[in-house]
């Protein structure tokens, strides 16, 4: 077990299953024989607003909270949402990031424009890996389950068994998911 606190931040829009993942990752390294504190931050979540959860690990964590400049890991589902937060990962962080598009109601409302080249951009200054699970979804006929098809790209950076993973996505997933939500997981993991 590292002695040193592992910071992840899952940032998403509301609705896309952040709290699921962050829930999926907490079980993971509790069981894993970690002391972990997660927090939630919902925003204006149920009208399509920042989502951010904070998962901090490690031999004694002291507080729920990832400070900026902090996160080893940035898991974004929405890639305007991983520019928003990338200011919060380390020099030698990594950001993992859906490469899809959700307005925010600023943009809807013509009020501001939704940014280009937003994952070339993070790309020059962070170490990236994006990916499209939603269209892995849509391939597995359930978009809900994109959030865990990024856990299986999360999965492969991490130093936990896959079996752990495994094993914890169906002791957290409502029971009648598990089967879709482990195939999603494998998926994830497989993508090269």
């Amino acid at each position: 077990m590292a002695d040193k606190t592992v910071n992840i931040m899952i940032v998403g829009v509301g609705g896309q299953g952040t709290l699921l993942a962050s829930r999926i990752l907490g079980n993971l390294t509790t069981a894993s024989g970690y002391d972990v504190k997660i927090s939630e931050v919902h925003g204006m979540a149920q009208r399509g607003g920042s989502v951010v959860t904070y998962v901090r690990y490690g031999k004694d964590v002291a507080e729920p909270i990832v400070e900026e400049g902090q996160a080893d890991v940035l898991i974004a589902f929405e890639r305007l949402e991983a520019l928003r937060y990338a200011h919060f990962l380390k020099k030698d962080g990594h950001i993992i990031v859906n490469d899809q598009r959700i307005d925010p109601m600023t943009v809807v409302t013509g009020a501001c424009e939704y940014p280009e080249n937003i994952i070339e951009e993070l790309s020059k200054k962070y170490d990236v890996t994006s990916l499209d699970a939603m269209a892995e979804a849509e391939k597995l006929g359930n978009t809900r389950v994109f959030n865990t098809i990024i856990l299986g790209v999360v999965a492969t950076k991490m130093e936990f068994d896959k079996e752990v993973w495994v094993e914890t996505i169906k002791n957290v997933v409502p029971p009648k998911t598990v089967d879709i939500n482990v195939k999603a997981f494998e998926a994830g993991y497989n993508m090269k």
